[in-house]
């Protein structure tokens, strides 16, 4: 009941979406519409606030660099494996293998079984998340996009990106104490007030346009397979690699049920709309949309082993 509970409202989502397009309550420039208003408007909100709210300590760090690290060799892997997954959404495909949605799939799941003061545990993967999507991400993507282009040119056009801003800005609020004195101030309750109303529809228009987007082919069936299982691979050899190196902390339940249930969690939401450069056509978008929704439910597969054998 406790999954259903949790996972419910982003299956709802989805279904919303796909019944949108399905009776075509929406056209799919308004759907686009709808992606734009969070990429370019909300999402460096969102960014910004959580890297200010975040704990930083020496463990949160090196956990960061351990799991960026990790995403970083999955991507790197997954370009040499394109004969096994496939050329027809190989320009997507090793994006897709990066990160995993910690805010609305895993944190939830995770506090139905342990205490909210554990919540940390998944927020620290979860950051490192948002510097790949909001940092290494855009910097592939522009590389990708700008052709011929000087390497100056191509820093600068990196970090005067609204996301890049907004991860610079948020570590140095974080790291100077900038924040701490704001939320301690007459101005705090005016900044949370704020920064919920800017963040909290981010979500279920992601979710809604990934929904929008979904179409069930059998034509998808071996390249989801296929994706899927390398996703496995390298998420349970990124467990694996807690085991190994911080075996201490594993030994931690409530640590260890955030490590397992984590990494089998889908690719991060945002994914689909930071890689729109590099979407050729809806085809594309719906092979992202039913690879998400493949990874709910090995999610859901996940929290139930996890339920039954902790």
């Amino acid at each position: 009941m406790k999954a259903f509970t949790v996972l419910f409202p982003v299956f709802l989502m989805l279904f919303l979406g796909y019944f949108s397009r399905k009776e075509k309550l929406l056209t799919a420039e308004q759907n686009e519409g709808a992606k734009s208003v969070v990429l370019k408007v909300l999402f460096p909100f969102l960014v910004y606030n959580v890297l200010v709210s975040s704990k930083i300590t020496d463990n949160f760090l090196i956990h960061i660099i351990y799991v960026d690290v990790c995403w970083i060799i999955i991507y790197l892997v997954a370009n040499h494996l394109i004969s096994f997954t496939g050329k027809r959404y190989a320009h997507l495909s090793s994006f897709l293998l990066m990160t995993a949605e910690g805010g609305n799939v895993a944190l939830p799941l995770y506090l139905t079984l342990v205490s909210a003061n554990n919540a940390i545990n998944t927020v620290t993967f979860d950051v490192g998340g948002i510097l790949i999507n909001f940092g290494l991400v855009p910097a592939i993507i522009a590389k990708k996009t700008s052709g011929k282009i000087s390497p100056l040119a191509l820093i600068k056009k990196i970090f005067t990106s609204s996301f890049m801003i907004a991860v610079i800005l948020g570590l140095l609020a974080n790291l100077t104490g900038f924040h701490q004195q704001v939320m301690s101030s007459q101005f705090g309750a005016v900044y949370t007030g704020a920064i919920k109303m800017i963040t909290g529809p981010i979500m279920g228009i992601i979710l809604f346009t990934i929904g929008y987007e979904l179409k069930f082919d059998k034509k998808y069936f071996k390249p989801l397979f296929r994706l899927a299982l390398v996703r496995l691979i390298g998420c349970w050899a990124i467990i694996a690699g807690f085991f190994l190196f911080f075996p201490q902390l594993m030994q931690n339940e409530a640590f260890r049920i955030g490590v397992l249930l984590y990494f089998m969690c889908p690719t991060g939401f945002p994914v689909p709309l930071q890689v729109q450069p590099l979407v050729r056509n809806s085809d594309d978008e719906t092979f992202m949309s039913a690879f998400i929704s493949l990874f709910l439910i090995i999610a859901l597969v996940a929290y139930t082993i996890i339920v039954i054998f902790a």
